[in-house]
């Protein structure tokens, strides 16, 4: 298994990665196609596709920054899941040595919770932080979201760094056009 970055939307799987976000995230989830395109060239940025030898099994967008790893969206290919992708996926990314942090709808439904407990069998935490992820489009408000970590909960501090991270840098020109 292994990931290869994207890093502008000429590349050849950048479409079909797309469609497997856009199938993967409600609407009010996803980043309009612009703001998407103009985040590729961050170099903080990761747009990784997740590949079994030559298959492609799944997509993880994230974020790096010195001392933590936001994965702001992470998603396999329906036909590949339950075939330990996520788990291997998410194993890579604990081999960098950072703190993970990662949103989830709260854990309010049998999806939801299925989703909370994947990522606890995977060995992140819940943190008790209310928190609202901002807004990917104009015409929307906030959501609440659960913040989860590994290897352990973030401290008051971290929780604010991120949070001052998620609206600086993340967010910034999220209604580009």
């Amino acid at each position: 298994m292994h990931l290869n970055r994207v890093t502008n939307i000429a590349h050849p799987m950048y479409q079909s990665a797309l469609e497997l976000y856009k199938i993967s995230f409600p609407p009010h989830e996803q980043r309009e196609a612009a703001s998407q395109e103009c985040i590729l060239k961050d170099n903080g940025y990761h747009f990784d596709l997740v590949y079994d030898a030559t298959i492609f099994v799944g997509l993880i967008l994230y974020w790096e920054t010195p001392t933590y790893i936001y994965i702001e969206h992470f998603c396999t290919v329906p036909e590949m899941r339950n075939k330990r992708y996520g788990e291997k996926t998410l194993a890579a990314m604990k081999e960098k040595g950072k703190t993970l942090i990662l949103e989830i709808d709260l854990p309010i439904d049998a999806i939801s919770k299925r989703r909370k407990g994947f990522y606890e069998r995977c060995g992140f935490v819940e943190n008790s932080y209310s928190h609202i992820h901002p807004p990917y489009h104009k015409e929307n408000i906030g959501h609440e979201l659960a913040i989860l970590s590994y290897p352990e909960k973030i401290t008051v501090e971290q929780y604010q760094d991120f949070t001052a991270y998620l609206h600086n840098k993340v967010m910034n020109n999220v209604f580009a056009q």
